[in-house]
């Protein structure tokens, strides 16, 4: 097998590191820009199966990472779920706050196939992708995508959505339930298309009990894995805690997941300790990415430093809006052994 991604999930130790980077389609591209300024809206933009396709290999063909992630966004389940969703410039994403009163409402049926459009985003890159280069298929975790329902829009603590479920046990595990059978036939649907890895995107695992992550995240995540193999697809599954701190390692063990990704606050010697022959992704800082010049690359080294065992070389969140084209080569190259010229990024 020559692809280095899939080499590594299959848990052998590949070196050079594979490399690709969380949200590395989008913002800091010129060429994303321009696409996305084609479509005012952010949702049709991201089922149109052309532009989507379009701005998932940019990233490729730019960098030349080992693989592309599909160009879509977490809140496209509730719109498919019968919620309205919008993204408004410079809020982000605004959705009608649900009431305890509003989950019996929640429709499963007929949500994965309004969503169509994104296989056929998915067909689109398959067929443009050399066999080296790995296509990743995800969506976001049930608790993730309920904390936006709930309060509407993101917010620093998730206060709102954690009182809800301590108040409302019964209605937040059906809440989180059709949230998960939906998000089954949706990366089936990936996976039958052409994702060969599913991504499970939990952004906001932080700040919970051990009761609450075990009833809100490891519980919808490991219903999750289970359906998706129930329906025979055998893709490799990998769960990204993010910020769950020590508490990836009970994830990793009692979700199912294939592979952990690691956020920039998770030790990655503690978690290889606990998880020796896991494949493991991650964790530079997205902030020493931003700011480039010496910091990044003494960032890079450390993580270097850390590694051992099957690991994909990636970012402990996502890129952002502001990082320097020039880094991000430099960074690859840095990976791959190759010369790394840093400049200077964000100051301040």
């Amino acid at each position: 097998m020559t692809n280095p991604i899939l080499r590594t999930l299959a848990g052998e130790t590949v070196r050079p590191l594979p490399i690709w980077f969380m949200r590395q389609a989008g913002r800091h591209l010129p060429e994303y820009k321009a696409v996305r300024a084609t479509t005012p809206d952010f949702i049709s933009f991201c089922l149109n199966p052309e532009k989507a396709a379009e701005v998932t290999l940019q990233p490729i063909r730019r960098y030349g990472m080992d693989a592309a992630i599909l160009f879509a966004d977490i809140l496209l389940i509730p719109g498919a779920m019968g919620r309205k969703v919008e993204f408004i410039k410079g809020t982000g994403p605004v959705l009608e706050p649900m009431a305890v009163e509003d989950v019996a409402g929640l429709t499963v049926e007929g949500a994965a196939a309004e969503l169509s459009p994104v296989y056929e985003t998915v067909r689109r890159v398959r067929a443009e992708l050399d066999a080296s280069r790995t296509l990743i298929g995800f969506a976001g975790a049930p608790w993730t995508v309920a904390t936006y329902m709930i309060e509407g829009r993101g917010t620093p603590t998730k206060e709102v959505a954690k009182r809800f479920a301590y108040a409302h046990p019964k209605e937040i595990g059906v809440m989180l339930d059709k949230l998960a059978d939906a998000t089954i036939e949706y990366l089936v649907g990936q996976a039958q298309a052409g994702a060969q890895v599913l991504k499970v995107f939990e952004s906001w695992a932080q700040g919970l009990s051990p009761s609450q992550f075990e009833m809100l995240v490891i519980k919808p995540t490991k219903r999750i894995v289970e359906g998706v193999r129930a329906a025979g697809v055998e893709v490799p599954i990998m769960g990204f805690p993010r910020a769950a701190g020590i508490k990836a390692i009970a994830y990793a063990g009692e979700t199912g997941v294939d592979a952990l990704a690691l956020g920039t606050d998770c030790p990655m010697d503690v978690v290889r300790a606990a998880l020796p022959s896991l494949p493991l992704q991650g964790n530079l800082d997205p902030l020493a990415l931003r700011m480039g010049g010496e910091v990044l690359r003494r960032a890079v080294d450390g993580v270097l430093e850390s590694v051992s065992g099957p690991h994909i070389f990636n970012l402990g969140h996502g890129v952002a809006p502001d990082v320097q084209i020039a880094n991000v080569e430099a960074v690859i190259a840095h990976v791959r052994g190759e010369e790394a010229r840093y400049v200077p990024g964000v100051v301040g």
